[in-house]
């Protein structure tokens, strides 16, 4: 069962969501932190309070005899002092003599807490801080009193932790500085998220688009952010790439629906023509070497379909040899030139003067040159002039093959290895599948190698194999 709870949400959604838990747990924990500096900010501000009192209590009672001493109106006195400076009324005051006996006591402790004192008086002589029994933390300040001779006593002070007070006003500023945080931090995040989720939200319209069939898409936002651009970038580039295999896919069904049509059609209605004795005799055998010749046509698009099926899921082998290469070329030039009916067509080899011995697969590179060397036999007239030129560039052998034809339309000439691509020239004087270079390129590159398209304009046309120079 599809639980709900699975169901893909907006980005904007997604991250506002996401960003505002986490900003309420930051920001809680940026309270609490607050809160207790605020809190040790009071505590030691009480704290401080409560030393200058100690020094006042201090000046009364040492007389100028450098004697301790506590008279009738102490209490009145302290009590105006203790007004005065702003120290809490629960402040719990306590002189010792030098023989540790209290001699004076100001506190409004309950009797259970006078029946503690003992206890608590003598922890508060070694530590800040001293607990009661029944759980309450009293703050300890001392300060001894003393001539330039002798101690003369101790002054203990202690208030109640609970009298410490935080300024309402820190803690209120803290919550509207919290508050104002959090709305405004939502707000950047939800604001930034929606710009962000926008040309996102815009690519997945075109791709939806795509998926029914409309790749004539277009999103022509200024994006600014270099990953969104990107993203937006690769988008319309794979968009014109899948209108443009759209397009080769169309053709290419028209192709090759005619190019096997063709034959096809021509065999039936001269074996038609044969069956019903239409033609006898020397005509019946030139319809039959037609047929053959068409079968041969219809065999080898079958036989270059599967290479293609092959080749496309790198099934290429190759039996690397080594090889004289200068050798190697004048014998597939020879071959090729032999196979040729007409005989006004010139090939032509340029060596270099020495001789290069690599190693290399001879079948795929008389693959490769025979594709090349059909190509330009197509592109040129009966006064052609063809040539293969071997030469040495850095650490790459490179054999180029050249015409004199009409060359190749410049905006076609970034097709032409493009499987089943067949340029407008070649359309219309020559049938095939359209594979012959893209095959060559592949086997150039199983070779450790590349086949590119060098130049071509008005005055021809020039291919080059590109080859790895492997000593043998």
């Amino acid at each position: 069962m599809y639980l709900q709870s699975n169901k893909p949400i907006s980005l904007l959604r997604y991250w506002t969501t996401r960003y505002l838990l986490t900003l309420c747990v930051g920001l809680l924990i940026i309270g609490i932190v607050s809160s207790i500096w605020i809190k040790d900010a009071a505590t030691e501000k009480q704290l401080d309070v409560t030393r200058l009192f100690a020094e006042e209590v201090a000046d009364r009672v040492v007389d100028d005899e450098g004697k301790l001493y506590v008279g009738e109106t102490l209490h009145q006195i302290l009590e105006s002092r203790r007004r005065f400076m702003g120290v809490d009324r629960n402040l719990l005051l306590f002189i010792k003599d030098e023989h540790d006996q209290i001699i004076y006591k100001k506190s409004g402790l309950p009797s259970s807490f006078e029946e503690d004192l003992d206890r608590v008086l003598e922890i508060a002589e070694k530590a800040d801080k001293v607990k009661s029994r029944h759980g309450d933390t009293l703050f300890v300040v001392k300060k001894d009193l003393d001539n330039d001779l002798q101690k003369l006593g101790t002054i203990i002070l202690l208030f109640p932790e609970t009298d410490i007070r935080v300024n309402k006003e820190q803690l209120q500023y803290l919550v509207i500085m919290l508050g104002s945080l959090g709305v405004l931090g939502w707000a950047v995040i939800y604001f930034h998220s929606k710009k962000l989720s926008r040309p996102i939200e815009d690519v997945v319209e075109a791709a939806k688009q795509i998926v029914e069939g409309n790749y004539d898409v277009t999103i022509t936002k200024n994006i600014k952010e270099r990953e969104i651009h990107e993203l937006v970038h690769t988008f319309k580039e794979m968009a014109d790439r899948l209108r443009q295999l759209e397009r080769t896919r169309t053709e290419l069904l028209a192709g090759v629906t005619h190019e096997l049509k063709t034959p096809v059609t021509s065999i039936s209605g001269l074996i038609q023509a044969i069956n019903d004795k239409v033609v006898s005799g020397d005509e019946e055998r030139e319809f039959l070497e037609i047929c053959l010749n068409e079968t041969k046509r219809l065999e080898k698009m079958v036989e270059d379909l599967l290479d293609f099926n092959s080749f496309a899921v790198g099934e290429i082998t190759v039996q690397p040899e080594a090889q004289n290469l200068n050798k190697l070329i004048h014998e597939i030039a020879s071959q090729w030139q032999i196979g040729q009916d007409v005989e006004t067509i010139t090939l032509t080899t340029r060596m270099p003067d020495q001789e290069w011995t690599i190693l290399v697969d001879p079948g795929r590179v008389q693959q490769i040159l025979i594709n090349l060397l059909n190509n330009a036999r197509q592109a040129v007239t009966d006064d052609g002039v063809i040539e293969l030129h071997l030469y040495e560039k850095e650490s790459e052998l490179r054999i180029d093959v050249t015409d004199n034809g009409k060359g190749i339309r410049e905006e076609e000439q970034s097709l032409v290895f493009e499987r089943f691509f067949r340029g407008s020239n070649k359309k219309e004087k020559v049938r095939g599948l359209g594979l012959g270079l893209s095959f060559s390129k592949m086997m150039a590159r199983a070779l450790g190698g590349d086949l590119i398209l060098t130049k071509s304009d008005a005055n021809g046309s020039t291919f080059t194999l590109i080859l790895p120079k492997i000593s043998g």
